[in-house]
């Protein structure tokens, strides 16, 4: 059974994975309304509220109600400039954006996570994605989907060595570990939005490809 999402809040939307979701958002006929906070100014749509600052200042001042929110916040060690830095954004930010969401009436969140994400994990990001996973989990939200991806592959305005290193090798490792498409998981995630499911959903990269085909 799936309902109809038409009032959705995402954080992100300058991203890699924010943009291509934002687009097919605001080509869905049945979204009503897109609020999406960015520190750029968006292209304008009939459909689009876009305030621009920093989200953690903007956060207080979003209002509304909403339906469904995307998380698709993310940094790296290098672009943050320290372990602190990257923290305040992948978790602390992450779990800001949570909380007032669901000030807003949200009740399904989908965030964007990490393959190999663990709370146990020997690496600095994919312990970080680990600690916010299980902080989204202690909010108790009525439906929480993370999404943890691997090597996302698409073309970004500001090419990243590692990715452009890695991208054709994780096309040729399998299951969760393959590549994925930008365009994919945004359809999946989409897809996602529309599932009744209560309670919380971890979807591995391997499930991903498959909803966003």
């Amino acid at each position: 059974m799936t309902t109809t999402p038409r009032r959705i809040l995402l954080a992100g939307a300058t991203g890699l994975t924010g943009e291509h979701l934002l687009d097919r958002l605001l080509n869905e006929p049945t979204v009503k309304h897109v609020l999406a906070p960015t520190r750029r100014p968006l292209a304008s749509h009939p459909r689009l509220q876009n305030p621009v600052g920093e989200l953690a200042q903007l956060l207080p001042t979003l209002s509304g109600e909403f339906d469904i929110a995307f998380c698709c916040l993310g940094t790296t060690l290098k672009q943050a400039g320290s372990q602190e830095a990257f923290r305040a954004v992948d978790h602390d930010l992450v779990l800001a954006f949570a909380k007032r969401a669901r000030v807003l009436g949200v009740r399904h969140l989908l965030v964007i996570s990490s393959l190999g994400a663990s709370t146990d994990s020997t690496l600095f990001y994919t312990r970080i994605k680990g600690e916010t996973e299980a902080a989204l989990l202690e909010q108790g939200w009525p439906q929480l989907t993370i999404a943890r991806p691997s090597q996302l592959l698409g073309s970004r305005l500001e090419p990243r060595l590692t990715e452009r290193l890695a991208g054709p090798l994780s096309q040729l490792l399998p299951g969760k570990y393959h590549g994925i498409e930008v365009c994919a998981l945004a359809r999946a995630l989409w897809r996602l939005a529309l599932e009744e499911d209560q309670g919380a959903r971890v979807v591995e990269s391997d499930e991903l490809r498959k909803l966003g085909r």
